[in-house]
């Protein structure tokens, strides 16, 4: 039992001094509510970007150049995206409408830089927006849109014929939408997420009881199973490193948001060790949770976003 357990010290320990350089976007709940921070997963310095103690605070996103935050927040009634410099300063808000707006993703298109979003009213649609806040477009039912890198495409859960959901891609303005996984879930949080390189996805789906992450060529070839965790894991979301070395993504034992009445609970009682942010490697090896980022992590579907590298 001693020697298993230095070896899995010894392991994360490996983790972290591999991901010395980056930091990642995360949601904690540190400070009794939720808020976005800065986290540096080696160290872990912790810069609270938010500083609203008396709103809800989530689903954080880099700026191209690093420089600015997009996130959602309540903190006005509505839940729209704001934007603040890294520092958080310069807050404004984004947008302004009575949906809930979520998961942003920020990236240079062919059109300039746009924010893509998810927007829950009557039915869950997309979106996308500039960052000075002008210029939205509603691109169709779904959920959870990101914009590759390279800026041409979109990946999102969408709604098959057969019913549940699975990931389709569509073009960055919201045109050739396609299926890329076959099969279909019937569970959700799918959550699909981009490769650096833009020819691969990142998501979760259904094996058992559990929630794992598969990889799939953005094409829809070379599915392949990147966690095997089992039993009640859920996995998800995920998110890839700028250097393509690490997989971030949150893990649990339940999914609670399925239970309206459980979700109640665990949000009030916000255990301290619910969701941890993990990292993987891509060839699914050297799976470990980060220590500094295991306890405190906020209850809800934040991605723990890697800060851009900028040439």
């Amino acid at each position: 039992m001693k020697l298993l357990l230095c070896l899995l010290s010894a392991a994360t320990t490996a983790v972290a001094a591999d991901l010395r350089g980056h930091s990642l976007l995360v949601t904690s709940v540190r400070t009794g509510d939720t808020e976005v921070f800065i986290a540096d997963p080696t160290t872990g310095d912790l810069f609270n970007v938010s500083r609203s103690p008396t709103s809800e605070d989530r689903y954080p996103c880099w700026s191209p150049d690093a420089n600015r935050i997009c996130f959602m927040s309540d903190r006005e009634g509505a839940t729209n995206l704001w934007i603040c410099d890294a520092d958080g300063s310069q807050l404004r808000r984004l947008n302004r409408t009575p949906a809930v707006c979520y998961m942003p993703n920020w990236v240079k298109t062919p059109d300039g830089e746009r924010i893509v979003f998810g927007m829950h009213s009557e039915k869950p649609e997309m979106a996308s927006i500039r960052p000075d806040g002008s210029d939205l477009r509603m691109l169709g039912e779904g959920h959870d849109p990101t914009l590759s890198p390279d800026g041409r495409w979109i990946c999102y859960t969408g709604h098959p014929p057969e019913g549940g959901v699975t990931v389709y891609v569509m073009a960055w303005d919201g045109t050739g939408k396609r299926r890329v996984v076959p099969t279909t879930s019937k569970v959700g949080a799918t959550f699909p997420n981009w490769s650096p390189d833009s020819r691969e996805i990142v998501y979760s789906f259904p094996v058992g009881d559990a929630l794992e992450l598969f990889l799939i060529g953005a094409d829809g070839t070379g599915q392949r199973a990147l966690t095997r965790f089992g039993g009640n894991s859920v996995c998800t979301p995920a998110a890839w490193s700028p250097d393509g070395k690490w997989i971030s993504f949150r893990r649990t034992d339940e999914r609670y948001w399925s239970n309206p009445e459980r979700m109640k609970i665990v949000y009030a009682e916000k255990p301290a060790d619910k969701r941890p942010v993990w990292v993987i490697r891509p060839d699914g090896s050297e799976a470990a949770p980060v220590e500094p980022l295991r306890y405190q992590m906020a209850i809800d579907g934040s991605r723990a976003t890697w800060k851009p590298i900028v040439p």
